[in-house]
């Protein structure tokens, strides 16, 4: 049972089951090849044609039409103010937990918004880069806590989105590698002059309340959208143990990975690591730190079995 709270805040959202969002599309010829949906989806994730048509095709219509009443009302503005100024890029922020999905979910967005009839230059930046180096963090001691709040970078990633929404014509974003575990010095990702900018992380929604002098503002602020990627807890867990199973036998094999020592694991040993991994530090951080934004977004999709979304839940404005 919900909340007094839980429910105000779901009593905010228009709810749709999966049947009714993919009868809101009525552009069915935009879809992606075999080819792109393969190099789009995550580890040990499927995205099928359905996904694409009955998901994601509406939600980028629904993108399209929120970004065009951003151009309409900035150049109604100009004609007000009686000034000329360019249109800055319309920010997507895209949340949820570890293993949920959501980096698919933000390519599969960026790779619909690049076929709009206007050609939009899409950008994706994920806040894995907005990380502390390892260095910082196990001097701090929070190596165990890494992804919670106090691991990142906060006023980085704020100054990065104030250059962005200031209409700064490049920036260059901090790079992250999943392989070793850490920021890479010497290589950054370039952003100049884009349409639209698509910020994924756990941590774009949260508000950094436990110290405000962190930024007086909030990563969120400069979002035009935001969507929070959602599953029950047992999914995800499965997510990521069945991921962590196949990096077991793959990136993990190398050498240069973070995660070396687990190369040789067996297959129960593997499943054990994660859940302890989870239980220790990712499942403390949805709970505590994740989940409890979700309704700070302007739209939450939830997911079953197969990261086949169920549920569609739109902010009413």
């Amino acid at each position: 049972m919900l909340t007094k709270t839980a429910q105000s805040s779901t009593d905010a959202y228009t709810s749709f089951t999966r049947n009714e969002w993919s009868s809101l599309a009525y552009q069915a010829s935009v879809s992606l090849t075999d080819e792109e949906r393969t190099q789009l989806q995550g580890i040990n994730e499927t995205v099928s044609p359905d996904e694409v048509e009955e998901i994601y095709v509406p939600l980028s219509e629904l993108l399209y039409m929120h970004t065009t009443h951003a151009v309409n009302l900035h150049n109604d503005q100009n004609r007000f103010f009686h000034r000329e100024t360019k249109k800055v890029p319309f920010v997507i922020g895209i949340a949820g937990s570890v293993s949920v999905g959501k980096s698919t979910t933000a390519r599969l967005i960026q790779a619909l918004i690049s076929r709009w009839p206007n050609r939009p230059k899409v950008d994706l930046v994920t806040t894995d880069g907005f990380l502390y180096p390892n260095k910082i963090l196990e001097e701090r001691g929070l190596m165990k806590r890494k992804g919670f709040p106090e691991s990142y970078d906060i006023r980085k990633l704020v100054r990065f989105l104030s250059d962005i929404k200031s209409g700064r014509k490049s920036t260059d974003v901090p790079l992250y590698s999943h392989l070793t575990y850490d920021v890479l010095n010497q290589q950054t990702q370039h952003v100049e002059e884009p349409d639209v900018v698509i910020v994924e992380g756990i941590n774009v929604l949260q508000v950094n309340k436990k110290d405000r002098r962190i930024s007086p503002v909030f990563v969120s602020d400069f979002f035009d959208y935001s969507i929070y990627v959602d599953a029950e807890e047992e999914n995800i867990i499965k997510w990521y143990v069945d991921r962590f199973k196949v990096l077991q036998n793959t990136a993990f094999q190398d050498p240069n990975s973070f995660f070396h020592r687990y190369r040789h694991l067996s297959e129960k040993e593997a499943e054990e690591v994660a859940l302890s991994i989870w239980k220790s530090i990712n499942g403390v951080n949805l709970e505590k730190n994740i989940r409890p934004t979700r309704y700070r977004a302007d739209m939450i999709l939830t997911k079953g079995t197969g990261h086949r979304v169920e549920q569609v839940q739109v902010k009413k404005s």
